[in-house]
């Protein structure tokens, strides 16, 4: 039992680590918050969701999904931080893409309805599971680990071993010295959000296959639990966001496991509490996108 509360800990707090390295990706880069993200977030569910009732096979699902996610988070940096790029636009950028996210919301409700919804897919996929130390695990579970652990390692290869994430790690350092040595920061805005949001679709995706159902209340609920991730691994490092969630989705599984999960919101804070009491700066404290170019 407790491994099992543990295995679905960790399948959690991999799709809390997906949605905070987006959050975490786009405040390293503009050091602004995102807060349309979790609205991203849900809308991949609700694409997948459409998708899938359309007859589209789940793997061509989650690529169209990714890929649709990624041109709303285009749109968000162009609609609510191209013109606010300043310091002093912090908070106009913070107040545009909130209003972004209730823009969405209300689409989706439009479009889907306020109730939610079943994920269409086969009773034999929902079922199937495969026994991990005498403990059947659900095999979507299993699929929502691997796709989000996999789509974080493409994320930290893009971001320390290519060109692209020199120029990210050059614009997230000065934006200023990126432009006088050729780089084009608005590009390099644009496709940070473009895989931001890619993460966020497919975390949306993810808390579908592992719940079975889509609704639009869960992208605040998530976005706020994000918040609360990249404030225990440290602003803007990447690898604080993945510890982070991981953390947190297991102090949560720990929580059901004992009998406490009516009390699980409250130890979430708890916890951020006590990190932040012991290392105000977070886990880690600094900005691996930034560390990285040194």
């Amino acid at each position: 039992m407790l491994f099992e509360q543990l295995i679905n800990g960790i399948v959690v707090g991999s799709m809390y680590a997906l949605i905070a390295q987006g959050y975490t990706l786009v405040f390293g880069v503009l050091d602004k918050l995102n807060f349309a993200h979790g609205e991203v977030f849900m809308l991949g569910g609700f694409i997948c969701l459409s998708l899938v009732a359309f007859g589209a096979p789940l793997s061509v699902a989650i690529v169209v999904t990714a890929l649709v996610s990624g041109l709303v988070g285009v749109v968000v940096e162009f609609v609510g931080f191209r013109k606010f790029t300043s310091d002093d636009g912090y908070v106009t950028a913070a107040l545009s893409s909130f209003v972004i996210g209730l823009i969405i919301i209300d689409l989706s409700h439009k479009a889907w309805g306020t109730e939610p919804l079943s994920l269409p897919v086969s009773e034999a996929l929902q079922n199937a599971s495969v026994t991990v130390l005498g403990t059947k695990i659900l095999l979507t579970r299993l699929m929502v680990l691997v796709v989000a652990f996999l789509v974080m390692l493409a994320l930290h290869l893009v971001v320390t071993r290519t060109k692209l994430g020199r120029q990210i790690r050059a614009a997230a350092e000065s934006p200023t010295n990126a432009t006088l040595l050729g780089i084009n920061v608005i590009r390099v805005n644009q496709i940070v959000f473009f895989i931001a949001s890619v993460m966020a679709g497919v975390a949306g995706v993810a808390m579908a296959l592992r719940t079975g159902y889509v609704s639009s209340d869960v992208g605040f609920t998530f976005a706020l639990k994000a918040l609360a991730i990249i404030a225990i691994g440290g602003l803007g490092d990447l690898r604080g966001a993945l510890i982070g969630g991981l953390l947190v989705g297991v102090v949560e599984a720990l929580a059901f496991a004992f009998g406490l999960g009516q009390l699980v919101e409250m130890f979430v804070w708890l916890f951020m509490i006590v990190v932040l009491l012991v290392r105000p700066s977070g886990l880690f404290g600094s900005t691996i996108i930034r560390e990285t170019r040194a």
